[in-house]
């Protein structure tokens, strides 16, 4: 039901003019500090498959595995640093004990943006992130700050992620009334798994231009297939330094309705003679609101499976068996506002074509 794509298929960054391709390289799992992850020889080897195929949107964070993750995409970028796009992060706390290291403030996200143009060896980044909302920062503050990274050259676009609708989207209103540099990009989890963006952030990022990239789209690898009903009882909370089966436990996503959802992609994928991986990825590629999901491989295995997403395309029985397994319920005030009754009030009897 859709053209195959390729890494050199770019997409437009939402409202932006920035073309990037359609799977992101998530270097989450650059550097083994966490306690898992690719050590420098295999993500340089990774680096390389991705950006060698025409990838260039690498997505990274101030924080990730200590700053390995940066340093890396640093280093393996020499020669060819025009070429990428870089994605990176700033909320997360880099010290212990100092609480002015982490937060949305001005202070930290200049401290971060300093740290990680060193870490990345560069004199800017094309995307600046807020990574998460910390319900202490006022939102005019955040984006004045952003506002003036961009006027100084540091970060061209600018971007949000893990933020409730309504603050974005406030955000974004009061961008847009000063002049200051608007939000281009919405970062949250999305996969078959986690589709409750759907309700409100997916509609949000459409009407105020906002490219979507989701993390996690294989829902923390549960959408594989590698994980039985006897993993449900390991369940354990862990924290950044924990196993990679830990981390994943703890993330909520490993539960009987996903299981039940990965035995649909599983189903899918047999019939189409590709990888569940492959299924899910592609799965997330289908909304037009998404520019670019995030992949996060920590193999070569992994990484050239994830890219073989780009040349999957589903039957329309495959999207609705999909679909049907793993759609939301509806939430207020949606779902009241849809009842025949409340239309009929509304439009009078009419019969009227909805916007979606």
């Amino acid at each position: 039901m859709a053209n195959a794509l390729k890494l050199d298929s770019y997409r437009l960054l939402g409202r932006s003019g920035l073309r990037v391709s359609p799977l992101s390289l998530g270097t989450m799992t650059f550097g083994t500090d966490w306690g898992w992850g690719a050590d420098i020889d295999e993500a340089r080897r990774m680096f390389d498959i991705y950006v060698d195929q025409g990838g260039n949107f690498i997505d990274t964070s101030v924080n990730y595995t200590n700053g390995t993750a940066e340093r890396f995409v640093g280093a393996f970028m020499k020669g060819r640093r025009d070429r990428m796009v870089v994605a990176t992060k700033f909320t997360m706390a880099r010290e212990s004990g100092d609480p002015n290291s982490g937060g949305n403030h001005r202070l930290n996200m200049i401290r971060s943006v300093e740290t990680s143009l060193r870490q990345l060896a560069t004199d800017r980044v094309e995307l600046l992130y807020l990574h998460g909302w910390d319900f202490t920062t006022a939102p005019d503050e955040v984006m004045r700050a952003f506002d003036d990274l961009v006027r100084s050259g540091k970060v061209v676009y600018i971007g949000i992620s893990n933020t409730p609708a309504w603050r974005v989207a406030q955000m974004q209103t009061l961008a847009d009334l000063r002049g200051w540099a608007p939000f281009v990009a919405l970062e949250v989890e999305y996969s078959l798994i986690q589709r409750t963006v759907e309700h409100e952030l997916f509609p949000m990022a459409q009407a105020l231009g906002l490219g979507v990239t989701p993390w996690s789209p294989l829902g923390g690898g549960v959408l594989t297939g590698k994980y039985r009903h006897a993993d449900l009882s390991q369940q354990s909370e862990a924290g950044v330094s924990g196993s990679r089966k830990g981390v994943i436990a703890s993330s909520g996503n490993l539960n009987g309705r996903a299981l039940a959802i990965a035995e649909a992609v599983r189903d899918v994928a047999s019939e189409i003679g590709v990888t569940s991986a492959q299924v899910a990825l592609a799965w997330t590629l289908l909304d037009p609101v998404v520019a670019s999901p995030i992949i996060g491989a920590r193999t070569i295995a992994q990484l050239e499976n994830n890219l073989g997403a780009l040349a999957v395309t589903f039957s329309a029985d495959q999207l609705a068996r999909l679909d049907a397994t793993s759609k939301p319920e509806p939430i207020f005030p949606t779902v009241f506002m849809r009842r025949p009754l409340v239309q009929g009030l509304i439009f009078g009897g009419a019969d009227v074509t909805l916007r979606a």
